[in-house]
């Protein structure tokens, strides 16, 4: 608890008391001078100390409320301060204390990574709050990302030196995890051609290069005979994973929910792994991730689905930070992950104003 002393103070109060013994109180509530209003949470210096005393002499003032702090408590803005010093990771900086709220934003593009079991952890001490967007949310460049601040306007130091060792344990609350230019390859594994390439390719690159990356070519894999759609596509990760090294591949027209696809045949045969059939969000519930030899393939039932908006623009992000996503991190997209149009604010700016897959 903060042993401060609070005292509503009368115009009898108010008059026994110098400037000097007023300065450095915390407002509780508002007060009006005929200067302004100083609002609750100001602590005051000399002239406000003066202007308060100057009303309540001259009548104007029939109560003012205000704390004294003792040697064990912080001023709102201090523990804002601290609690944001603590909080606050790569690619994340603060804002000045703005009506006992310190907003923390983006230093650039890329996702938001949020240490959510410590921040519950600090946000169970009494008084203090930090609050967040949703953990691998797409941000931009000083976009706010969460706000720290205090309930009371004075608070006991030690819940703040609690929370801030929270944070310090977890190595920061929060960061953004930059987009790396990486490049970025494509496999379409079902017989197109012509127009359905182009836009195929024309969907994969607008998604690669608005998040700063370079797209490097599709492979089409057409074979409809199982044993030789099983070679093309061991040929098209060579070419993808062994050759051009590609980190990141996108692959088209292979369901997470046919185990008989050549394509997983082929992956298998070459060392590779699904990483996971499917994820907890729609539209785009099917989409699968695998890996293979360091690279991570993010694959969608048909290729015409990488020119709407799908789940697939909450992996895609993340994976383009340089982030290797694991099942436990995909299962995670099942909070927040009914992906209707008022949920869009999830997705990176290029998809906000996409069409979604029918049904």
């Amino acid at each position: 608890m903060t042993g401060m002393l609070a005292r509503r103070l009368t115009p009898s109060d108010l008059a026994a008391l110098s400037p000097d013994d007023l300065a450095g109180a915390v407002l509780l509530a508002a007060v009006r001078v005929p200067e302004g209003q100083l609002r609750k949470g100001t602590r005051l210096d000399l002239a406000q100390a003066g202007a308060i005393l100057g009303a309540a002499h001259a009548g104007g003032l029939a109560e003012v409320r205000a704390a004294w702090l003792d040697s064990g408590d912080l001023h709102e803005d201090e523990a804002a301060r601290r609690l944001a010093g603590a909080a606050a990771g790569a690619g994340v900086e603060p804002r000045p204390p703005r009506q006992s709220r310190l907003d923390l934003m983006a230093r650039w593009d890329g996702v938001l990574h949020v240490r959510v079991a410590a921040l519950t952890r600090l946000n169970a001490i009494d008084p203090l709050e930090v609050f967040t967007l949703y953990h691998g949310q797409a941000v931009t460049a000083g976009q706010v990302v969460a706000s720290v601040k205090v309930a009371p306007h004075v608070v006991a130091e030690a819940a703040v030196t609690a929370g801030v060792r929270i944070a310090e344990a977890a190595g920061a609350l929060l960061e953004v995890r930059p987009y790396q230019a990486l490049e970025v390859g494509a496999i379409a594994q079902e017989a197109i051609s012509g127009e359905s390439l182009a836009r195929f390719e024309a969907g994969a690159r607008f998604k690669i290069e608005a998040l700063g990356s370079r797209f490097a070519g599709t492979v089409v894999v057409s074979d409809t005979d199982p044993p030789a759609a099983e070679r093309a596509a061991c040929a098209a990760l060579v070419w993808a994973v062994r050759e051009r090294e590609l980190p990141v591949v996108l692959v088209g027209g292979v369901s997470a929910g046919d185990p008989l696809s050549p394509f997983y045949a082929a992956l298998e045969s070459l060392g590779g792994r699904v990483v996971r059939r499917g994820v907890p969000a729609h539209p785009g519930s099917m989409i699968w991730l695998a890996e293979l030899e360091g690279s991570r393939l993010l694959g969608l039932p048909q290729c015409g689905m990488f020119t709407l908006a799908t789940a697939a623009d909450l992996v895609l992000p993340r994976l383009l930070t340089g982030e290797a996503l694991t099942a436990a991190e995909l299962a995670d997209l099942g909070h927040g992950g009914v992906l209707v149009k008022e949920m869009r604010f999830r997705f990176p700016p290029y998809a906000q104003g996409l069409e979604a897959p029918e049904g």
